[in-house]
């Protein structure tokens, strides 16, 4: 309970502050390279999956965008956008791909604004022909 009444009278992080651009970065290009997944289904899933201040699925408008890169992921907030949504809607597409049990999502220890998708540690990379 004195956390809530420290927080409240502190205003809270960020109190009164407003964020500039945003841009958070998937990396998948371990998966791509092993034909895992495909890039462009990633990059859709999240243009129809983003919500934007509350409003509805798909519905980005000027203030988010999503583009790709050969094997990376690139999206963009003009506002306040959340790194952990980020990875919850990728740990969604994964598990809707049937994957999730393959793949994980890990924050790069180099840039904490990249996400990478990697091989779980128990399972031995295998090349596809």
């Amino acid at each position: 309970m004195a956390r809530g009444v420290a927080a409240a009278t502190k205003g809270g992080a960020g109190a009164g502050k407003k964020k500039g651009s945003v841009t958070f970065v998937i990396d998948c290009t371990k998966p791509v390279d092993d034909k895992i997944m495909e890039i462009a289904s990633l990059e859709k899933f999240l243009q129809e999956r983003i919500k934007v201040a509350g409003g509805k699925a798909g519905n980005l408008g000027d203030s988010v965008t999503v583009a790709r890169d050969k094997s990376k992921v690139t999206v963009t907030s003009d506002g306040a956008f959340s790194k952990r949504y980020l990875k919850y809607l990728t740990k969604k597409y994964l598990k809707k791909h049937n994957v999730r049990d393959w793949l994980r999502v890990i924050s790069s220890n180099k840039d904490r604004s990249v996400y990478e998708l990697r091989l779980k540690c128990g399972l031995v990379r295998m090349s596809v022909a």
